[in-house]
């Protein structure tokens, strides 16, 4: 049985189901399993033939232990089958060049990275729910820096039993993926931007997450929070699945022998989706480096060349705004796990980053960190001459993250002379960042995105992706705007709290007075009880007096030696009281 326990506290042991319901510990640690498993050599054979879905089951069986083949056979189905992906494959691979291997991970619903994984974790939740006999409503905080929030939304929307509030910078994400979350369908979603950065959500969440008196008035009203982030382990562990499952395609197709290692180039913020390939290479994928990609919000850069993590720095909006991020979560479960599962020094320097805003490593760990790592930054200016130049030399259209991850890959050749083929990371269709996608080809706009797209496609001869055109003359539900301290209450008002907790206050009454009333009427029962045996016990002492009269009254009367005759009087009949 596989078991998780926290990034600060690892004595605390669950299963699966009851860390992917919880989503983060109470203590703000993240949950991680007590061991990674290995692929066989055996298995690996079996995977090269295997589709994308058979995959997904072999490699998730081996985490979730505590779910059943078929519960996770039904989990995958539902995810990745009935044609939800653009491609067969889920996840394609598509060769630049020589080295460079492009792994499209945007054919879902929404056009993102994020669908990999959210459209599988609410299948997860609700058979967590299920597991762990769960009567409560699931509500699901979400912060965004673009994409994971729409990804959450659609993947959550209508999910019996969860709620979904999902928290984005209201300056910090692009015009489309804007749109894509204030046009959501569903009865159970809420969509809100903020006054400040994704950080600022972020640490938004966060604090809700840990606050015990607002969980507890959460809990009273009949809800319990959980994540969507890769905070979340059930939100990180499907990630593991594309990049193995890429492998293996790289291997079918002839491009790679199998053994052969390969590097990988992650265009990264919150850094899970490069953790991912981190727990891939621990389970076998022959890995030789892992380049971390940032834009000019390279606070990873610094800390892969430094060991100081520092994000007192200035903050970028940039045009890669799924990056923009100086607070990286999932770098603290990199860092337990190189430690030797320290959480006592987990939890130092992770109270040093939440007090001062740095840390820095001891030098052992920092070289661990430089020994599998290489980081690189691309600024926007760049990002629009890569997305230029790939575009001008192949053929092929890249977004602006792509566009990030290329660009360092061959900073990276630059500085090391590395050619090791490479599978970089695509995280996004390149429609849904298409203003800056076309002003990097030469053809600036001020139309509406809707329209770019059309611009787009007839530029780059790419099909415009069927969810984003069905966006054209969808209602805007949500326009909210709010302080990053006035989140809480954003939640209360979403979920009607006052209202819920009014109604539970109302139920508490009606059973005390139910309980009161069942106790007096069950005191009456029990004095009718007690009072008929008194009545018949003194019905009988009555028999037994009338029969002693009726007997004196048989005698003659005896005369008294001095006075007059005594005078008998008959015994007064005692009345039943509970006639």
């Amino acid at each position: 049985m596989m078991y998780y326990r926290s990034t600060r506290n690892a004595g605390l042991k669950m299963k699966s189901a009851e860390a992917i319901k919880k989503g983060l510990s109470e203590e703000g640690g993240l949950f991680v399993p007590c061991e990674i498993p290995v692929l066989t050599d055996t298995e690996w054979k079996k995977m090269i033939d295997m589709p994308y879905i058979e995959r997904a089951n072999l490699i998730l069986r081996k985490y979730l232990t505590d779910f059943t083949a078929k519960e996770i056979a039904a989990c995958t189905e539902a995810a990745y089958g009935g044609n939800k992906f653009s491609s067969d494959k889920v996840a394609p691979v598509v060769k630049l060049n020589n080295n460079q291997y492009i792994l499209e991970l945007w054919h879902g619903p929404t056009c993102a990275f994020k669908d990999m994984a959210l459209q599988i974790l609410p299948h997860f939740m609700t058979a967590a729910m299920k597991k762990t006999g769960e009567d409560k409503t699931v509500v699901i905080l979400v912060a965004t820096s673009g994409d994971t929030g729409k990804a959450a939304l659609e993947g959550f929307k209508d999910v019996a039993g969860t709620r979904i509030i999902v928290f984005y910078p209201g300056e910090g994400v692009s015009d489309m993926q804007k749109l894509q979350m204030m046009t959501q369908e569903g009865a159970n979603v809420f969509v809100s931007g903020i006054y400040g950065n994704f950080d600022d959500a972020q640490s938004g969440v966060k604090a809700i997450f840990t606050n015990e008196a607002e969980n507890a008035e959460l809990e009273k009203a009949g809800y319990i929070l959980s994540s969507a982030n890769s905070i979340n382990w059930g939100r990180l562990v499907p990630q593991i699945v594309y990049y193995i499952s890429a492998y293996c395609d790289m291997v079918h197709s002839g491009e790679l022998t199998m053994g052969e290692k390969i590097n990988v180039c992650v265009p990264t913020g919150n850094f899970g989706n490069i953790l991912a390939a981190y727990y891939a290479r621990k389970m076998g994928l022959p890995v030789h480096k892992l380049i971390c990609a940032s834009n000019q919000n390279n606070v990873l850069t610094d800390f892969i060349h430094t060991g100081e993590y520092n994000r007192n720095r200035d903050f970028y909006a940039s045009v890669s705004p799924s990056m923009d991020i100086l607070i990286s979560s999932n770098l603290e479960r990199l860092l337990f796990d190189i430690s030797g599962c320290d959480d006592k020094r987990i939890t130092t320097l992770m109270n040093k980053l939440n007090k001062s805003g740095s840390y820095q490593l001891p030098k052992t760990l920092h070289k661990k960190v430089t020994d599998l790592f290489w980081g690189g930054f691309c600024d926007d200016y760049f990002t629009k001459v890569r997305i230029w130049k790939t575009f001008t030399e192949t053929g092929y259209t890249l977004d602006t993250h792509t566009a990030v991850a290329v660009d360092v890959y061959e900073q990276y050749v630059n500085e090391t002379g590395d050619y090791t083929k490479t599978l970089i990371a695509s995280t996004a269709s390149p429609y849904k960042f298409n203003r800056v996608v076309l002003s990097a080809l030469g053809e600036d706009s001020d139309e509406d995105d809707l329209t770019l797209t059309e611009r787009l496609r007839d530029k780059c001869h790419m099909e415009i992706p069927a969810s984003l055109s069905a966006l054209r003359g969808k209602e805007r539900r949500f326009t909210t705007v709010a302080a990053k301290e006035d989140m809480y209450s954003v939640i209360r008002d979403f979920l009607q709290v006052e209202e819920q907790l009014a109604s539970v206050e109302k139920k508490e009454a009606e059973n005390k007075g139910k309980v009161q009333k069942e106790s007096v009427k069950k005191g009456v029962s029990a004095a009718k009880s007690t009072g008929k045996k008194e009545a018949a016990s003194k019905a009988e002492e009555m028999v037994i007096g009338k029969s002693a009269v009726a007997k004196a009254e048989k005698k003659p009367v005896r005369r008294q030696t001095v006075g007059a005759q005594a005078e008998t009087k008959p015994m007064a009949e005692k009345k039943d009281i509970n006639k």
